[in-house]
């Protein structure tokens, strides 16, 4: 099959017969100066060395020449070449807790917008890893399946918000039997779940739901977000404008939230991962995204597709061979006087 890559450059033929016509325009102008000058015949006996013929002849030639110029400018491409390409890297699933208490203000905005910045950062990092959204409090469901999308991973982050889910509750276990669920179940390993959140579980059932996630090869990391004082949990409208109070519970005393990194602590344990903190200057991530491309890759991707060949040299080299030979190409002529004798 034969295309161009880029034929915008094929609209630049179009000037060619422009350019024929200029040098029909200036042959004409040196026929008529030569007929200013003098005798037109007479001049041309004069000037009988020089020859018309040749100078037309390369004339074309550079016109040819350059024709085929903008057409290797065209990248010509006929030919294709099957290529086979791989993608690899591991399958990770990101659990964020959407739960009230991660709207707590004591990390700027707050610990969900924090949380957000962080799992869009890992994003940006990740080089042919397929990745998955879980959003949880009192219950878990997948907001985003694995895919190699990360655009439409990052829109599906932007609509994780308190009140995504209904329920009240910080359910860890729900949000790890979730992931369990969304990976590939005959496999034990390329398996990775980043849990966020300020670990405020109220069961006790996150730990014995992570022994189970270990034996499906699943590593975990866990991030606390959040700082160890209680503080109170801000409280919004309906249009989402905070109000004056904060949430409180039945007998009216101010609810207040702190982390615990101790429960998300178990819960790395559990499965060989590690626990980090969040920080302001996010050195976790780095942490996390190391020791994730250290571990065993998958092929997650593998496609034959064909690739154009380009042939554009034939052209460049071909116009360059014109080129040479209008240069070797007199537009003089050579002529033969006979010698008659002394007195003719």
């Amino acid at each position: 099959m034969f295309r161009f890559a880029d034929d915008i450059w094929l609209y630049a033929l179009l000037a060619l017969p422009l350019f024929v016509l200029f040098y029909v325009f200036t042959f004409r102008q040196k026929r008529r100066a030569m007929a200013r000058f003098g005798n037109l015949a007479m001049i041309e006996k004069l000037a009988a060395s020089v020859s018309r013929p040749a100078q037309i002849f390369k004339s074309g030639l550079i016109v040819f020449a350059t024709g085929l110029i903008l057409l290797a400018l065209a990248r010509p491409q006929f030919g294709t070449k099957l290529r086979t390409m791989k993608r690899e890297g591991q399958d990770m699933i990101i659990a964020l807790d959407v739960s009230a208490s991660m709207l707590a203000e004591d990390i700027k905005p707050n610990r969900l917008e924090k949380a957000k910045h962080e799992i869009s950062s890992i994003i940006d990092r990740l080089e042919g890893d397929r990745i998955g959204l879980i959003a949880f409090s009192g219950k878990a469901f997948v907001q985003c399946p694995l895919t190699l999308d990360y655009a439409a991973a990052k829109m599906f982050l932007e609509y994780m918000e308190p009140d995504l889910i209904p329920v009240p509750g910080t359910k860890i276990d729900e949000a790890i039997q979730k992931a369990v669920d969304s990976f590939v179940e005959k496999e034990r390993k390329h398996k990775v779940l980043i849990l966020i959140t300020d670990g405020e579980e109220h069961d006790g059932k996150a730990e014995e739901t992570a022994k189970a996630a270990a034996s499906q090869g699943i590593v975990i990391y866990t991030v606390g977000i959040g700082s160890f004082q209680g503080v109170p949990i801000p409280v919004y409208d309906s249009r989402g404008n905070r109000t004056a109070d904060v949430k409180r519970d039945r007998r009216g005393e101010v609810v207040m939230t702190k982390l615990d990194e101790v429960t998300l602590e178990k819960i790395a344990l559990e499965t060989g991962g590690k626990y980090y903190r969040a920080t302001p200057g996010e050195a976790e991530l780095d942490q996390i995204y190391e020791s994730v491309s250290q571990m065993e890759k998958k092929t997650l991707a593998s496609q034959q597709f064909a690739q154009y060949e380009d042939r554009f040299q034939f052209f460049v080299g071909f116009a360059f061979i014109i080129l040479i030979l209008e240069i070797a190409i007199p537009e003089r002529k050579r002529i033969r006087r006979e010698w008659k004798g002394r007195f003719e």
